[in-house]
């Protein structure tokens, strides 16, 4: 059976993460409301898993820091940042540093399951969105084909990749087919590509041109 740490100072994410965990069959939960108090327990519990905000900073103990620290006392341990933040830089910073996996706390329930589960298993997860930012944002200045790209454009982007139709992305994003159509529009537009064909395929190189570039993390 799986044990989980739980690291963040808001009660209400501590419930709605036991909640998700609990739903998903996981039921060996511990909680902390601090960097220093989730370095205690860690020690003491040994967690096969460590969820933790970055937004930590008690003691002089941050996020990042607490990361370090964990990985420093045990390699095999599996570290999933739960974040608000999702600027590729602090993604980066927080992959080199040692975690396993980055979700954004606006991801959707199932999203946070299915990157528990792989993070749970020593499998690497991001968002294929994230993964293209935190990648392109590794490279030389000038060269990163995503920039003046929105976030929505980016989520878009990514699911087109995956080869999802309209109606799929407009559920997926909760937003209205419009609204898809109409980020697409912007898309073409803004990536050159002559028609939805030929976006996708630009949308299929990207990712996998991300997946293989370098990361300094």
């Amino acid at each position: 059976m799986t044990k989980v740490l739980i690291i963040d100072d808001h009660p209400i994410v501590l419930q709605g993460c036991r909640r998700m965990l609990e739903d998903a069959g996981v039921t060996d939960v511990i909680e902390a409301a601090d960097a220093a108090s989730g370095y205690r327990l860690f020690s003491g519990k040994r967690p096969e898993v460590v969820i933790i905000d970055l937004g930590l900073h008690d003691s002089g103990l941050g996020g990042l820091e607490l990361i370090r620290r964990i990985r420093a006392d045990d390699m095999n341990v599996r570290i999933l940042v739960f974040s608000m933040h999702s600027d590729p830089v602090v993604v980066a910073r927080a992959l080199q540093a040692g975690a396993t996996g980055y979700v954004v706390k606006d991801t959707s329930p199932e999203h946070f399951i299915e990157a528990f589960k792989k993070v749970r298993v020593g499998r690497r997860y991001l968002s294929d969105d994230l993964a293209l930012q935190v990648a392109f944002a590794n490279t030389p200045g000038g060269q990163n084909p995503l920039a003046g790209l929105t976030p929505r454009e980016l989520q878009t982007l990514s699911l087109l990749a995956q080869g999802k139709s309209y109606n799929r992305i407009a559920d997926d994003l909760n937003v209205s087919y419009k609204t898809v159509v109409n980020v697409s529009s912007q898309l073409k537009q803004k990536l050159n590509a002559e028609n939805l064909p030929d976006l996708i395929r630009i949308a299929v190189q990207l990712l996998s041109a991300a997946q293989q570039l370098p990361s300094k993390a």
